[in-house]
């Protein structure tokens, strides 16, 4: 069962999707901010349970507090290309405060080169904005580059966390 919640935040209502377990905590699909490029819409059929976002909006809390610098909570495992989960684990090892060009992280998947331009394609299909931290990823020439979410909220994002752009 497709279950969904809103958490506010400073960058706007966050909507939450997820796939209802055991315990009736959901198992975290999407995550996406107002506005954002191919943020996911709630369907027909899903069900509103925020109660089952709990230990999400918690650690949501923490890091906007400045308390958290990695989530902990179960994550659906099963979407987008095999590429695109490469590129999107790579995004989960980058340390909070720190950031990595596109360049690097498509060295890290083993696409250099002209791999960059997909590495970029999977990055902005991330399903998860600030659990898979993709906001850290930045130009090779250390400027702000594509955020589905808009710039500014990159900026801020990357400020918060304390890293130097």
């Amino acid at each position: 069962m497709t279950v969904y919640a809103y958490v506010d935040g400073p960058l706007g209502e966050m909507l939450l999707v997820g796939q209802l377990a055991g315990g009736g905590r959901a198992v975290l699909r999407s995550l996406s901010l107002p506005g954002q490029k191919g943020a996911v819409a709630v369907q027909d059929g899903w069900t509103l349970a925020p109660e089952a976002f709990g230990a999400a909006a918690e650690q949501l809390g923490e890091y906007f507090a400045g308390r958290r610098d990695r989530f902990d909570l179960p994550l659906a495992g099963d979407a987008g290309t095999l590429f695109q989960r490469r590129v999107w684990a790579a995004l989960e090892e980058i340390p909070y405060g720190t950031t990595v060009s596109y360049g690097e992280i498509a060295r890290r998947v083993g696409s250099p080169g002209a791999g960059v331009r997909a590495v970029g394609t999977a990055i902005g299909r991330n399903p998860l904005l600030l659990v898979r931290p993709c906001h850290r990823v930045i130009g090779a020439d250390g400027s702000l580059r594509g955020y589905a979410a808009g710039l500014e909220r990159k900026e801020r994002l990357l400020a918060l966390e304390g890293a130097s752009v």
